[in-house]
Order: structure tokens, then C-alpha cells, then sequence
């Protein structure tokens, strides 16, 4: 991550426009502006070329990085004073799991009418290990598909510190053991005292508004909450196009809680 390097590569970044910052609504922020406590300021880092390959497919895409500054001021302060005392051995205490959400843009969503916006949760075990005990691989590649097939363009924002609905890979694998005894995957996390969707898009809809604004686009998903979540950051001119794909013998359980915790997945859905 940038934030261990030398400062003087940071303000290089920031004079050749690799390095930004931006507020809630989307808007460019000064570096040296300073921001009151609770505020959404978010650090974007790019774009960078990054050529994609997917179930066979080859796509072009821009990346981008992005964190909050609350986060990364934490881990600023302490390279530094790691710096200072020469700990450099301690570094490796830097590799937490800090929230580092990606933007990718394909296309020209910035340019065009009415883009395709996926807002996507990581999911290590859907999106890397190809699981079929979720739909989250197919659905990530679809979108990026679907997104490039599109005259449109548009952009897939992914969600670090998403996994198993917000409470993080280990408690996701005890809900893992808990769904194969009954439990659906909403119960799980109740029964491990956490909540069923901790999850929040502040942080999508700050950077949709950045790159696209407040105009119309066909948002893939069939997550009301989502929807409910971006509309009330101050993107109300979504509409909405149905995302499901990947269904398998192993997740039509999986998709059915989904469905009975009002996502939009129909019986011709399952039956696929």
C-alpha cells in the first residue's frame, strides 16, 4: 500500500493527479484542508491500466484505489514514528485489514448516457476460490461482462471489509459450520451475536458520485438495501436492472433466505 512509502513519492502522486482526495458528495478536497471529526473523506488512488481476465474473457479496465483518511492516518502515524525509531523490522504490523475499496471503469461511463454501476461485496471465498455456496464470483464477472458489452461503460465498485454481509472471514467460516447444521446464512450471523447485513454504502456512493454524479444509471443488483442505502447518500436517479446468475444446486438455499429477506430473486431464478 502507498501509505508505507517515503512521503516525497506521496507528493509526487499528488502533483501528477494520481492522489486525490474527496468528500461525501464527491467532491474534489484539499489536502491540507482540515475536516471535521465524523466527516467522509476518502482517498483515491489512480487511474492505473489494468487488463482483465475472466472466465476466458479479456477485458481493459481503470483502477482505482481508495480508502478513508480516518483509516489512513491511523497507519500514516504509525509509519512514521516506525520511521523515527528505525523499526523498520515492524512494518509487517502495518498489513492489517484496512478498508482499501477499488473502483474499476470500463468504458466511458463518464462521457455516455445512463452507465451500468455494480457495487460489489468482497467475497474471498465466491470471488477468488470460485465457491458455489454464493452466487458473488458469477455475479462479479457478469457485471464486468455485462458492463463491457455495454456501449455505455460503466464502473464496478468493490467493497474491502464486506465479507459474509460485514462481520469478516473468520466469523463467515463459523457461519459456514452453523448453515450446515439448518441455519440459513441470516440466522448464522444472529446466532453468533452479530447482525444479519452490517453492511454500508456511504462509501460507493461518494465514489459514484465522483466519477459519474448524481445522473441517470442502471445499477446491477437485487439487494433493496443497497438501493435504499445509495438512494438516500443523494443518488436518486437509479434505476434498476436485475442481477442473478450463478445458480447452483449448492446456493438455491443460500438465494432462497436472500429471497425471503426481500431480494429480488424469483422462482424462475432458482429454477435455472
Amino acid at each position: 500500500m502507498f501509505t508505507y512509502l517515503n512521503p516525497a513519492v506521496r507528493e509526487k502522486l499528488i502533483k501528477t493527479r494520481k492522489l486525490c482526495r474527496i468528500d461525501k458528495s464527491g467532491k474534489l478536497v484539499d489536502f491540507d484542508a482540515p475536516s471535521a471529526p465524523g466527516d467522509l473523506v476518502l482517498n483515491l488512488l489512480g487511474p492505473i491500466p489494468l487488463p482483465l481476465r475472466m472466465q476466458g474473457k479479456s477485458y481493459q479496465a481503470q483502477w482505482y484505489a481508495t480508502v478513508r483518511s480516518t483509516e489512513l492516518n491511523k497507519v500514516e502515524e504509525l509509519a512514521e514514528n516506525l520511521r523515527q525509531s528505525e523499526g523498520q523490522n515492524l512494518f509487517a504490523s502495518l498489513a492489517t485489514p484496512m478498508a482499501v475499496n477499488s473502483v474499476l471503469i470500463i468504458g466511458d461511463p463518464v462521457h455516455s448516457d445512463n452507465p451500468l454501476v455494480r457495487v460489489h461485496s468482497n467475497c474471498l471465498t465466491g470471488d477468488v476460490f470460485g465457491s458455489e455456496r454464493c452466487e458473488c464470483g458469477p455475479q462479479l464477472a457478469a457485471a464486468v461482462d455485462r458492463i463491457a458489452s455495454d456501449p455505455a461503460g460503466g464502473m464496478i465498485v468493490y467493497m474491502a471489509g464486506h465479507e459474509g454481509r460485514g462481520i469478516g472471514l473468520w466469523a463467515k467460516a463459523a457461519t459456514y459450520l452453523l448453515q450446515d447444521t439448518g441455519e440459513d446464512t441470516y440466522q448464522a450471523n444472529e446466532s453468533l451475536g452479530l447482525p444479519a447485513d452490517s453492511r454500508e454504502f456511504t462509501d460507493a456512493a461518494a465514489l459514484i458520485l465522483h466519477f459519474i454524479g448524481n445522473r441517470p444509471m442502471r445499477l446491477l443488483t437485487n439487494n433493496p438495501k443497497k438501493i435504499k442505502d445509495l438512494t438516500e447518500a443523494g443518488l436518486d436517479k437509479i434505476s434498476i436492472e436485475k442481477h442473478v446468475t450463478g445458480v447452483s444446486q449448492w446456493n438455491k438455499r443460500y438465494l432462497s433466505a436472500k429471497r425471503e429477506w426481500g431480494h429480488n430473486i424469483g422462482d424462475a431464478d432458482l429454477s435455472q
